[in-house]
């Protein structure tokens, strides 16, 4: 006689609760640790505080500022032409514009790292937060290429010091790959610096500290990502190819489109 089957046991996903915020879209793993904190997330009704605290999803209710997080069925990825005077935000307190009122309706998604307020270029945004993570961490070295119309003159000195390395003012020394690519009559340089980090105003900062305030900044590459062919203001989603591209740049492994249990 043929014995029956068990029905297999359903193993429950748990995750901790920064990890989760991130898995349904509110902000990236580091992003999501301040309203942690701040007690604006309820776990089964009760104010949690701790970002390590594990929830069971799908078993455990979790609100965010009152409203229900559920799991996305889904990943959404899109590339971003981001237009100058937008915020890189999910909202803004001053009712400025912010990348999201540029997003095609669907999943909620945020972005990866910021672009300033008038800085253009390629921005990624995503609710998949373990990628998002990676792609922000220097640890993982992704390139982001930046062009920027700075005052004076550049020389091949100024240029070879970025190499090297600045001490920026207030913070650690950085360097950035750099070359001259235009100058505009003398009074301004077109500069092109490839750089690993993210820090808050980084290229600026560089730019500044070698004598060379910023007029202008474009990102014209994010993890091999750029937006060369697209209008300012425009987005994309990403193919499968690009997303996998995505994961094997950052050590992950991936099932497009759907999480991995």
């Amino acid at each position: 006689m043929q014995k029956k089957q068990r029905p297999k046991r359903k193993t429950s996903l748990s995750m901790q609760l920064n990890k989760y915020l991130a898995y349904c879209g509110v902000a990236s793993r580091r992003g999501a640790v301040e309203p942690i904190k701040a007690g604006k997330v309820r776990v089964n009704g009760r104010v949690i505080c701790e970002p390590g605290f594990k929830v069971v999803v799908g078993e455990d209710e979790v609100r965010y500022r009152g409203r229900i997080l559920a799991a996305p069925n889904q990943f959404r990825y899109v590339l971003l032409n981001k237009p100058a005077s937008t915020m890189t935000t999910m909202d803004d307190d001053r009712d400025r514009k912010t990348v999201i009122d540029l997003i095609p309706p669907g999943p909620r998604i945020f972005p990866v790292g910021r672009l300033d307020y008038d800085t253009t270029g390629a921005l990624l945004l995503t609710n998949d937060g373990d990628l998002a993570y990676r792609l922000a961490h220097p640890r993982y070295q992704v390139d982001k290429i930046y062009r920027a119309w700075v005052k004076g003159v550049v020389t091949q000195e100024t240029i070879e010091k970025l190499h090297r390395g600045v001490h920026l003012i207030g913070g650690p020394k950085v360097s950035g790959d750099a070359k001259v690519v235009g100058n505009k009559e003398n009074k301004k340089t077109r500069v092109e610096i490839k750089i690993h980090e993210g820090r808050k105003h980084q290229v600026k900062r560089m730019l500044k500290a070698v004598g060379h305030p910023v007029d202008k900044l474009e990102r014209v590459l994010f993890a091999g990502l750029t937006v060369k062919a697209m209008p300012r203001g425009g987005s994309r989603e990403l193919s499968p190819g690009e997303v996998r591209k995505l994961y094997n740049m950052v050590g992950l492994k991936i099932n497009v489109g759907k999480k991995e249990s």
